[in-house]
Formats: structure tokens, sequence, C-alpha cells
């Protein structure tokens, strides 16, 4: 298969298109779009969000130094993309598209109510690579609407209809494929299917 040559960029796609809520010192809330998040380190629990310095939300994260990564769905496109485009410089954003801000459980920022998950964080150092600098931050609590959560406690995200991004465009996540090591339980099948068929058999 041929294939074609481009030029250095950013192209692992697809990501979540998330929603970072923050606040200043005095308490000045905001919110903003990322697609540039996601998990760094399992113990300690540990995820980031990249920013650019210019951003209206950059002061907040350094003054406080936490943040609160909400999860979106389908549903919350049209918001999703609104807290992308309009700078909270300009308009209080809560207000244009509805949303709900909380209180975080543990770290000095506000979580958004309409949310299936909310990760809350903490940061721990802050890289300065070039046009984004990296928050990298560990993850104090998370909280989970429990209208996802079945009678066993446990969560199903795929009921939420996840929000991700990819070049410019929102998607929804088709069905899912398959479980964590189902190739491999497929495979096991199999052979002990084939054991039981020529149990006693000369093969």
């Amino acid at each position: 298969m041929a294939k074609a040559v481009w030029k250095p960029g950013n192209f692992i796609y697809p990501v979540p298109a998330v929603l970072v809520s923050c606040q200043d010192e005095e308490g000045k809330q905001n919110l903003f779009t990322a697609a540039w998040t996601g998990t760094v380190c399992t113990n300690p629990p540990m995820a980031y969000v990249s920013v650019r310095p210019e951003r209206y939300s950059y002061h907040m994260l350094r003054e406080t130094g936490a943040f609160v990564i909400n999860l979106t769905t389908e549903p919350m496109a049209g918001a999703v993309d609104y807290c992308g485009v309009k700078s909270g410089r300009d308009v209080d954003k809560w207000k244009e598209t509805g949303l709900t801000p909380a209180a975080a459980s543990v770290v000095k920022a506000p979580m958004i109510l309409e949310c299936p998950v909310n990760v809350e964080c903490k940061v721990t150092e802050v890289k300065e690579l070039g046009s984004h600098h990296m928050f990298l931050a560990e993850v104090k609590a998370i909280q989970v609407d429990e209208g996802y959560l079945d009678e066993k406690g446990k969560f199903w995200l795929q009921k939420a209809k996840p929000l991700a991004y990819s070049h410019g465009t929102y998607y929804g996540l088709s069905e899912a494929l398959g479980t964590f090591g189902y190739s491999i339980r497929k495979n096991t099948t199999k052979r002990a299917e084939n054991k039981k068929k020529f149990k006693g058999k000369t093969v």
C-alpha cells in the first residue's frame, strides 16, 4: 500500500473533546474546550491539558493550579463548540450555554453538572513546550453521574454517547467492538471447543 509523506504535525486522532473548567484566585470562573488532553500515568493517577498562553483561562490555571476535565456527550456538541470559539474575556460561557457550575469536591475549580464524568486535577508541573504549555496534574477525585451506573455500580460511558474530535470535526463513537483482552478470550474459547470436539479421537 502506497503512503503519502506529510510534513510533521499533530495527527493522532480522534481525541476526546472535553470541557475544562477553572477559576482564578478571586473566584471568577471560566470553561474552555480542549482536545489536547489525556492520561499520562496510572500510579499516581495523572492527566494533562495543553493550553496556549494567550488563552483567557491560562492565567487561572497558573494562579490556582487546579482544573476539572469534564467529559462531554453528543447532545452537548453545540456547547462544546461554542466554548472553543468564544472567549471568556467577551462572554459568560456558563450563561450562554446553559451549563451549570458546581463546586468540585477537592480542587479549587468548578465542575459541570451536565457532564457524565468530572475529573478533578491538581497541577504538579507546567512544561512550556512552545505554542502550548502542558499542565501536568494529579487526579485528586472523580465524580460520576449515577444515571450511568448499573445495579452493580459499573459505569457505562457508552450510554452517555461520548463526544470525540478529529481535525475540526466532532464525532460520536460507534458501537463497542470488543472488551480488553477479547482477542485472547476468543482464541481460548475456540481452542477449548476444538479440544472438546476431538476428545477421544485420534487426530
